[in-house]
């Protein structure tokens, strides 16, 4: 009797190629799940860039005489670090979970100018990030 030819794959390379098909679906769901995280990530630091260009161009917008030596939060001068510690202060303008604080100084950097820095802060997966933005609007009159 003449022997069948028998032709297929054995349970062993079956399960191999199951394991190997498991590992490489694995990595590519941790890097999903890490390619959310990032963009949730730079979707807050784009709002709080927003927010602060928008109060930034307000604050430029005014006249140079409208903007008096101020410093609504009490870290925000211009002789603080931006890493200081404002949760004990009462916030300027809040939008959502963003906290805007700004500060203007008189004759900062030179005479006839004035230095507008405004910092946003939010919470972000258990840690406070901010931004801060500075410019200078000098009097040309």
């Amino acid at each position: 009797m003449p022997k069948l030819k028998q032709e297929g794959y054995t349970l062993i390379e079956v399960l191999i190629a199951i394991t190997v098909l498991a590992f490489g679906l694995m990595a590519v769901a941790t890097m999903q799940v890490t390619a959310i995280k990032t963009n949730a990530i730079a979707s807050g630091m784009s709002q709080g860039l927003t927010l602060a260009q928008a109060k930034v161009e307000e604050l430029m917008n005014l006249p140079y005489s409208a903007l008096d030596d101020t410093d609504f939060d009490g870290t925000a001068g211009l002789n603080h670090t931006v890493e200081g510690d404002d949760s004990d202060k009462d916030p300027l303008e809040t939008h959502g979970r963003y906290t805007i604080y700004w500060n203007v100084a008189v004759d900062e950097p030179v005479t006839n100018s004035k230095t507008i820095r405004v910092i946003v802060t939010w919470p972000e997966r258990g840690r406070e990030k901010r931004i801060a933005l500075d410019f200078v609007k000098t009097n040309l009159s």
